[in-house]
């Protein structure tokens, strides 16, 4: 544990970032107030139009209408609703809709389910290829759809990676679905607030939001829902969100998660230009003095608060720990994978090989990131890297 009189350098907002001050103002508010959002007394009509003032608001931040909103206990839930939803719909209608096609890259929010659907349900996984910078093309996407159409069930595609931050030819993959009315489903936890997103623009049918990714609190998101699409609910009792997704609304979570949304879209264009500086000095600082030190993913179509980088001879995890003892907190990649010694399926799908995707660390900064942040790891990586280098070859001496 890091002193309490010792500064933390907090460089892992991709995983979670602090809540904004208008956020928890927001929710301290609505916490101090009773009502459910589906009872007809005068409660439970404060309590809903404060749910529906946070969808109206959500939805102009996203590109969005209202009635597209639906309100999930977060994103890997959002991301089950969309896959399994999408799934059952489209095979209601078309037996012959089961090959889902996707990305080696995605989250394992969105993975996961559709293995499970694979497993479970019988739909044929077609994995869409990454180049080396984590990038889908979309002419492999026009000819995955384009060879039996009638076939394919939908397309999820994550608007950024969240591990090395290249960014997805979303809308154009869209256009080409649409050709053949094809849903698409875009994971884009990462994406909002750090690049522009409009979901109409975009032309998806689906899109998944969290709150906590972007200054909101922990345990809310959404799925923007186009409303032609059809979905099947996976959860049912109250018959909420439009019967998409029934569950009573958690009021003070919903209203901190739209004054999030709002801050974090208002402030994106001028917020990227200075995380893209202080990334920009970061990875310089690293490459330009350690040797072997690489940067992963696109160098310019990327998000700008996303430096992920790999350190030759080294394992991940222990140069996470060794800054984490000298206060600066970072990642080896998903939180969700947090202390499962195996390298990430991100690196490898992007043709890493098993050492280089063992040894990287992803540092991501957001809204709280200073240039003192940056001056603090740049003073303690090399000492770090030398130490995890001679731990490494330690290591390999005791196992020969």
């Amino acid at each position: 544990m890091t002193p309490p009189d010792r500064r933390t350098v907090y460089l892992d907002h991709a995983a979670t970032t602090p809540m904004l001050p208008s956020a928890i103002e927001a929710m301290t508010y609505h916490l101090t107030r009773t009502g459910n959002a589906s009872s007809l007394h005068g409660s439970g009509r404060c309590a809903r139009r404060t749910v529906e003032e946070a969808r109206e608001s959500l939805a102009a931040s996203l590109g969005a209408q209202p009635s597209e909103i639906v309100f999930t206990s977060g994103g890997t839930e959002a991301d089950n609703l969309a896959l399994k939803g999408l799934w059952w719909s489209r095979l209601a209608a078309d037996p012959r809709r089961r090959r889902i096609l996707l990305s080696g890259i995605e989250h394992h929010a969105v993975l996961d389910p559709a293995i499970w659907l694979a497993r479970h349900e019988g739909a044929e996984i077609e994995w869409l290829t990454v180049d080396e910078l984590g990038r889908v093309s979309p002419d492999d996407v026009r000819e995955a759809v384009e060879r039996e159409p009638e076939s394919v069930s939908f397309v999820t595609l994550m608007m950024a990676n969240n591990e090395v931050g290249t960014l997805q030819p979303v809308a154009d993959v869209a256009a080409i679905a649409r050709e053949h009315g094809i849903p698409v489903h875009t994971d884009a936890v990462q994406a909002i607030g750090q690049v522009p997103v409009d979901f109409a623009e975009l032309g998806v049918d689906a899109m998944t939001v969290s709150a906590h990714k972007l200054g909101g609190p922990y345990g809310v998101g959404a799925l923007v829902v186009h409303k032609e699409t059809q979905l099947t609910p996976i959860l049912h009792g109250g018959g909420q969100e439009r019967d998409v997704r029934s569950g009573t609304l958690d009021v003070p979570a919903t209203a901190a998660f739209a004054v999030a949304a709002e801050h974090a879209v208002k402030h994106q264009a001028d917020e990227a230009l200075r995380l893209t500086e202080l990334r920009d000095l970061l990875v310089a600082g690293i490459t330009g003095t350690i040797e072997g030190a690489l940067l992963s993913g696109d160098p310019v179509d990327r998000l700008p608060n996303n430096a992920h980088l790999s350190f030759s001879d080294c394992e991940g995890d222990s140069l996470l720990l060794l800054l984490d003892a000298r206060g600066i907190e970072v990642s080896t990649g998903s939180a969700c994978n947090a202390g499962v010694a195996e390298p990430s399926h991100v690196l490898l799908a992007m043709g890493y090989d098993d050492q280089r995707a063992r040894g990287s660390l992803r540092f991501t900064l957001g809204h709280t990131s200073t240039r003192a942040d940056i001056d603090a790891v740049l003073e303690a990586i090399g000492p770090v890297v030398d130490r995890a280098k001679s731990a490494g070859l330690q290591n390999v001496g005791r196992n020969t």
